[in-house]
């Protein structure tokens, strides 16, 4: 089980997050991500990151699909990963309708169909084989659509990208996952239970894996689950650390009845808790549905407590076929703790 950190969004803290970088890079960690929703963008932040960097590998956590035309994203990917000599681990998501069409001004459509064209497209310019053609109900290549001048013409990337660039998917709904094990070399879930990973999201990689046409397909798939995790012998006060992120997602990330957090943490047994979270939140009341994040759910998803607990439940993730566990932390000493017991 290899080590990830993710440091989220950009914020005033970067440097800061440097420390973080440069200690995961000493430790051995394989990989750190940085993340876009409708603030700071994940590409401005990994290239930095990658000059600043000499090993460890770079990824997005994610870029958002609506936020660029396939063929902007393979550019970027293979422009990031010949600057940082092959270290680029392309992650991507469909965002959700709140994000996709309140600030990219686009349609959120079927995400499963939105997902297949766009990872088609992507593979097919990282290829190289022939200029790209592609017919889609969201993408055309040429586009022959309303306004166009019917001048355009298929086109070959003008550079030599590395064909096998690896691409991971965020997905949380049971046929995004499946998706993802069919198309993506890698998956990049939240919230992830290992203890409860066989019974929610092991038949839907398996059959994925059986539509991908390729019978290793399972052997080289990257589960990739990003954990915040925090060492401390106050486990109640580490807890509640954990809980405003929690609540944020169950209950602010998406319209009643549209919210796939929500809706993961229903599948995980917690109706009552997702309801109770999403009603206050969306009430203004952040604090009261903060405070009703049940314990239980931040034990089943993170990494919180004494070194001893922590070292305890990694065995479950390394059980449930975790390929990279990227941690998400702000604290070195959690860095630390977590390299000794994994390495």
């Amino acid at each position: 089980m290899r080590l990830g950190l993710n440091i989220g969004y950009y914020g005033t803290a970067i440097a800061d997050n440097f420390t973080l970088i440069d200690r995961a890079e000493q430790l051995g960690y394989d990989s750190v991500w940085t993340a876009e929703a409708y603030g700071s963008d994940a590409l401005t932040p990994l290239a930095y990151v990658a000059a600043r960097t000499s090993r460890i590998g770079v990824g997005s956590a994610v870029f958002q699909m609506p936020a660029r035309t396939p063929a902007m994203t393979a550019m970027t990917a293979a422009t990031l990963d010949e600057m940082s000599g092959g270290r680029f681990r392309l992650g991507l998501g469909v965002s959700g309708p709140q994000v996709v069409e309140g600030w990219h001004g686009r349609p959120f459509g079927k995400p499963l169909a939105v997902t297949r064209e766009y990872v088609s497209i992507v593979r097919a310019i990282l290829a190289r084989e022939a200029p790209v053609e592609f017919d889609g109900e969201y993408h055309q290549l040429p586009y022959r659509g309303e306004g166009a001048l019917g001048l355009g013409k298929p086109l070959k990337i003008m550079m030599r990208p590395r064909a096998d660039l690896p691409i991971y998917l965020a997905a949380i709904g049971p046929r995004n996952v499946e998706l993802t094990a069919e198309i993506a070399d890698g998956w990049l879930p939240i919230f992830f239970s290992p203890e409860r990973s066989r019974e929610t999201y092991t038949g839907l990689l398996e059959a994925g894996f059986a539509r991908s046409g390729d019978p290793n397909k399972a052997d080289r798939f990257d589960i990739a689950p990003t954990v915040n995790a925090l060492v401390t012998d106050d486990l109640e006060g580490g807890r509640l650390q954990m809980k405003p992120q929690i609540a944020l997602y169950l209950g602010g990330m998406g319209a009643k009845g549209r919210n796939f957090y929500n809706d993961l943490a229903r599948r995980y047994g917690y109706e009552q808790e997702a309801e109770t979270i999403q009603d206050l939140y969306l009430a203004g009341k952040k604090m009261e549905a903060t405070m009703a994040v049940p314990d239980e759910l931040v034990d089943e998803v993170c990494l919180v407590g004494p070194g001893e607990r922590i070292r305890d439940r990694l065995e479950a993730w390394r059980e449930a076929g975790i390929g990279t566990l990227i941690i998400g932390t702000s604290d070195p000493h959690t860095l630390d703790v977590i390299a000794e017991y994994v390495g």
